[in-house]
């Protein structure tokens, strides 16, 4: 069964108190969109708006030319960690119009996600360029559209990439996989903040099994 319609209507657990933001961010057309619908346990805010002719000016469609629409804004979804713990998930627009939202949805962000296109790594840049600026921990997830295999190194290099940053394959449409990429994302914010000492955030201890 489809889990936008299933779980529509999944209650927020009465005893969580602790949500944790997550963003997901990286170019135009990566599938940031389809990863928070596959993971969200409830029907997600979406912004999209149905691509137009006079659109195709201001972005560069050429590498995505089966998109018909694209976010203006930001998606939203929700995901329980465990009882007192929830992670609210905003996906970032990719087009470069857009990147002036991308500073305040990264503000009081534990984590953040950026989804990669290997046929278009140049995409990616901006994104982790900004996250590093912030200070903001992140991982690589390279989002799988059946294009050319590159090693680990490989992408690590093209994409310049601190040795400590873990990266992954996944596949934005199916569950299990967003779920995976999460569970990854939440570990190395955990052992990122362990690292700083007694002042660092509490952060939960990731669960293999997300509520889902």
């Amino acid at each position: 069964m489809d889990s936008a319609t299933s779980d529509a209507r999944t209650p927020l657990g009465a005893s969580a108190d602790n949500g944790l933001k997550i963003v997901v961010v990286g170019g135009f057309g990566v599938g940031k969109t389809t990863l928070v619908r596959s993971v969200s346990e409830i029907r997600p805010l979406n912004t999209e708006e149905t691509m137009t002719k006079a659109g195709e000016a201001v972005d560069d469609i050429s590498e995505v030319r089966g998109k018909s629409a694209t976010t203006v804004a930001f998606d939203f979804g929700r995901i329980t960690l465990d009882a007192r713990n929830v992670l609210y998930l905003f996906g970032a627009p990719g087009q470069e119009r857009f990147w002036f939202l991308w500073d305040r949805l990264f503000s009081g962000t534990l984590g953040a996600v950026v989804l990669v296109d290997t046929r278009r790594i140049g995409d990616s840049w901006y994104a982790i360029d900004r996250l590093e600026h912030h200070g903001t921990p992140f991982i690589v997830a390279c989002n799988d559209f059946g294009g050319p295999t590159y090693a680990p190194q490989q992408i690590r290099e093209a994409l310049d990439l601190d040795p400590h940053v873990p990266l992954l394959d996944c596949d934005a449409r199916s569950r299990a996989s967003a779920k995976q990429v999460l569970i990854t994302l939440v570990e190395h914010v955990k052992s990122s903040y362990d690292a700083q000492g007694p002042a660092r955030p509490q952060v939960p201890a990731p669960h293999q099994e997300l509520a889902l």
